[in-house]
C-alpha cells in the first residue's frame, strides 16, 4: 500500500506505531500512533495519491 510506504519513508523517525485496519468492501484506516489518520469509510472514497501522507503531516504539527 502506498500510504503506509509513504508515511514509513517520510515520518519513521516520529512514527512509533502504523496500523492499517481492513473492514468490509475493502474500507480501510490509517491509524498512526492511536490517531486515526485516514478512514474509508468515514469519507466514502478511497484517499486521494499523497493525501494520507499530507493528513498525517498536518497531525504533527499541530
Amino acid at each position: 500500500m502506498s500510504a503506509a510506504k509513504d508515511l514509513l519513508e517520510n515520518y519513521q523517525h516520529v512514527i512509533d506505531e502504523l496500523t492499517l485496519v481492513t473492514g468490509n468492501s475493502g474500507a480501510f484506516d490509517v491509524v498512526v500512533n492511536g490517531e486515526v489518520i485516514f478512514s474509508k469509510q468515514a469519507v466514502g472514497r478511497h484517499a486521494e495519491p499523497g493525501e494520507v501522507l499530507d493528513l498525517f503531516g498536518q497531525s504533527i504539527r499541530r
